[in-house]
């Protein structure tokens, strides 16, 4: 975790920020921070959870919009559709993201937790809250493409508000009653799954996109791309320590208070997320989408939309349930793991891709995108 990002073409590490060269630092820092803080500091947790509207924490959505602004306002919207008309892109995006990541998370749950039903139930509704935030950091930091990053979570988030729903009826009750297992109701309203996406994706999409018309055309793109992208690039890694701090604060006390079940639920996760990141990356290099669309595949197939399973958890079940444990565990898995994989994406691109390695022969480092 403290292993420093590898050099950028034409940058040298001794000339990068603190903060990009120990990313994954200040990652672990801002997690154990948090739980410290969650744990001794009880009020912390509960001042949070008072500042809630409509079960979505106030301070956690700025946290959110904060992080995603600045990688929202990079995106150049003009070779957007240029992305859309990748039919094989967008196919095995939906594909991955709708059928094989519900499949595999019910699969796991059902395979690592049979005897707990609550944190089961839990861990099917985070594989169903396919990843509409944190992933396009991800994306970022492994120099995937953004454009086609913008446009993938845009499809999960229309997909989310019809789809969540359904698919949570069929895979905790219509599936299970099939095998002769246990079954779950889920009470998620489309209004609430629409509130979590307008919030979490909406706002920062149209700030991006905003940002980017309006200064490229009073200052032009080369100032826009040469003097305002730079400063406001650390803003995304600012916003992600500080969500990272806020949802481990919150869930301190359960997480210290509960190892073994934490661990029990820690370890379908890793799978979950390693199965679908490398299922991605296969897949985008069997159908030949190369080094960056193929990132972006598999880190937004690997991702997943925590804030609106947490939402969802303690709307349905309650805060202290283990259907909540089990959605606040997720972030808990998700940030390092994912982390790491962007350190294996980068290492395997020279592997995975050669010929665009000899283009390029600095592989890129996430410090590159920022």
């Amino acid at each position: 975790m403290t292993a420093a990002i590898p050099a950028v073409e034409g940058v040298h590490p001794g000339k990068l920020s603190t903060l990009d060269r120990w990313l994954p630092l200040w990652i672990g820092l801002a997690m154990v921070g948090g739980i410290a803080l969650g744990h001794f500091i009880p009020g912390v947790s509960r001042l949070l959870e008072s500042m809630e509207i409509g079960g979505i924490s106030i301070p956690i959505a700025l946290g959110l919009l904060v992080m995603m602004y600045p990688v929202l306002a990079k995106v150049r919207y003009d070779k957007v559709a240029a992305v859309t008309g990748d039919k094989r892109l967008l196919a095995s995006s939906l594909v991955l993201n709708w059928v094989v990541g519900p499949a595999v998370m019910f699969g796991l749950a059902w395979t690592f937790l049979p005897d707990l039903p609550e944190y089961r139930t839990g861990l099917i509704i985070v594989g169903l809250a396919r990843c509409i935030a944190m992933v396009v950091i991800w994306n970022d930091l492994a120099c995937g493409d953004r454009e086609a990053a913008a446009v993938l979570v845009a499809i999960n988030s229309v997909f989310q508000v019809f789809a969540f729903s359904l698919l949570g009826y069929f895979y905790l009750t219509v599936l299970p009653g099939w095998l002769g297992w246990d079954t779950q109701g889920l009470d998620a309203s489309i209004g609430t799954i629409a509130l979590n996406v307008l919030i979490f994706l909406g706002i920062p999409l149209a700030a991006g996109f905003a940002s980017r018309a309006i200064g490229e055309r009073v200052k032009g793109r080369e100032w826009y791309e040469e003097r305002f992208i730079p400063r406001i690039s650390p803003w995304a890694l600012y916003g992600l320590l500080f969500t990272i701090v806020l949802l481990f604060a919150l869930q301190g006390e359960q997480v210290v208070a509960n190892p073994w079940d934490v661990a029990r639920i820690a370890l379908p996760l890793l799978c979950y997320f390693a199965v679908m990141w490398g299922v991605g990356m296969l897949t985008g290099r069997a159908l030949g989408l190369g080094y960056a669309r193929t990132t972006t595949l598999a880190f937004t197939a690997a991702g997943n939309n925590f804030e609106l399973a947490i939402a969802v958890a303690i709307g349905t079940f309650g805060a202290t349930s283990g259907e909540a444990l089990a959605g606040v565990v997720g972030p808990l898995i998700e940030v390092p793991v994912l982390v790491g994989l962007v350190y294996v994406t980068l290492w395997l691109r020279p592997r995975l891709f050669p010929k665009e390695a000899a283009r390029q022969p600095d592989p890129a480092a996430p410090a590159q995108s920022r």
